[in-house]
């Protein structure tokens, strides 16, 4: 079967699986090898970066001939988006972009995407096959609380939507008592939006006494941030739908890059007729075997404007063979990220499973944040959590914290201080939430 071809047609995604999607592993294979070949010689041609990097690192797209050997190829890292800010990355002139993205630029200068005519057509694809294998179908209703904008979220999922052949609400995140009443009005089929503002969205329900159980609401696509399943066991039985997971990131394409299927729900399949996936060692760059965890690195094969080669994602997971869709490889719900680790006292533990036990609880809504102090020569951890409304005692549950505390140490190793705070007292994120605040002097 050929697979060279998978672009979708006008007037609809079809039910039906796509070519890609029922190929079978030893021709993704071959198809990569293929598009990996492509990519590597469009970077070193047209992207002074990557000719540069290939050079010192004394390889040569021509040393490429099987997928193996893109081990010896360099890694590309966040600073050299930006140290190449703002089109220094791009393979094509800047007046063949029909679309520019960026990030926020909150930690330094933004880091800046571009995508050619075929670039957008290729994401909406990718898109559309995420969004039909959450469950979505032609003819159904979107609402789309992602961000619009220069974040790639809210746009790529609503021409993925669109190309789906979907009705898609566009409005995106921000003014929560909206979002619920245009879901009351307009009964979408989908929701489309960050795992944290979810929570926010049923807060909202609860606060105008409505049921979230009885929306129309009946697939959730989540991303944007790690989430943990018990999240997604809050959500599913708090509004009676199915909840899946979607992954992308700006630097590779956008969302759209791998996602959970309705059927399975056990890891993200990776479009990989489209994104090459490695793991490796975060600390030595080493390639790790399939199955084992590690940092994600990707590199594109179909990108026109913005390739990438062996981007390093900082994500953390692992790769798994393929199940409902057996060609392509899954990845595992991403548990955290090497950059946002949190090492207290030698220890390393991540928001995610804070955030796990503290959803087993039954007093605990989903909402908290991580606050990182120093006490003379001690650091401190301390958890601020938002109790649910109904079990809010006015004095801090001091009797439900006190095991909480016995029990992370426990699981985790670390003594972390968990003080409840009265409902809806943190604040809400409209996109993206920050859970760690590092207040810990510098230096």
């Amino acid at each position: 079967m050929s697979v060279t071809n998978v672009r979708s047609r006008p007037g609809g995604y079809s039910a039906e699986l796509d070519q890609a999607e029922r190929a079978s592993r030893d021709e993704i294979i071959a198809l990569q090898t293929t598009r990996l070949a492509a990519t590597l010689a469009r970077a070193y041609d047209k992207v002074a970066h990557y000719k540069n990097a290939f050079d010192k690192a004394g390889v040569h797209p021509g040393d490429f001939r099987q997928l193996s050997d893109l081990n010896h190829f360099p890694f590309t890292v966040k600073t050299d988006l930006r140290d190449n800010y703002p089109f220094n990355m791009f393979a094509e002139p800047r007046e063949k972009l029909v679309r520019i993205h960026a990030s926020s630029g909150t930690t330094g200068k933004p880091i800046v995407v571009g995508y050619t005519r075929a670039d957008i057509e290729m994401w909406s694809d990718v898109m559309a096959r995420s969004l039909r294998a959450a469950g979505g179908r032609t003819g159904m209703i979107i609402h789309n609380a992602y961000g619009y904008g220069l974040f790639t979220g809210g746009l790529g999922v609503h021409y993925g939507a669109e190309r789906l052949g979907c009705t898609v609400v566009p409005i995106s995140g921000g003014m929560t008592e909206r979002q619920v009443q245009l879901i009351n009005d307009f009964k979408p089929d989908i929701i489309t939006v960050t795992p944290s503002y979810m929570l926010a969205i049923l807060d909202e329900f609860k606060r105008q006494g409505l049921d979230p159980r009885k929306s129309s609401l009946k697939i959730g696509i989540f991303g944007a941030e790690p989430w943990t399943n018990a999240m997604r066991t809050e959500i599913e039985q708090s509004f009676d739908m199915d909840a899946t997971d979607i992954y992308g990131l700006s630097e590779v394409v956008g969302p759209g890059v791998a996602q959970e299927c309705i059927e399975t729900k056990d890891g993200l399949h990776i479009w990989e007729d489209h994104f090459y996936p490695e793991i490796i060692d975060p600390e030595s760059g080493a390639v790790l075997p399939d199955g084992e965890k590690g940092e994600l690195v990707f590199t594109s094969l179909t990108k026109e404007a913005f390739p990438v080669i062996r981007y390093r994602t900082r994500d953390l997971t692992r790769l798994l063979p393929g199940t409902a869709r057996p060609g392509m490889r899954r990845m595992e719900k991403v548990t955290g990220r090497s950059d946002d680790m949190i090492i207290l006292r030698g220890v390393n533990v991540f928001p995610t499973q804070i955030e796990e036990v503290l959803l087993a609880t039954e007093w605990c809504g989903g909402h908290f944040v991580v606050e990182l102090t120093r006490e003379g020569r001690m650091d401190v951890m301390t958890v601020l959590a938002e109790a649910r409304p109904e079990r809010w005692d006015g004095r801090g549950l001091l009797e439900h914290t006190e095991l909480l505390t016995t029990h992370i140490k426990n699981t985790t190793g670390i003594h972390a201080r968990i003080k409840a705070v009265p409902p809806n007292s943190l604040e809400r994120s409209l996109g993206k939430a920050k859970r760690v605040f590092d207040k810990r002097p510098k230096g």
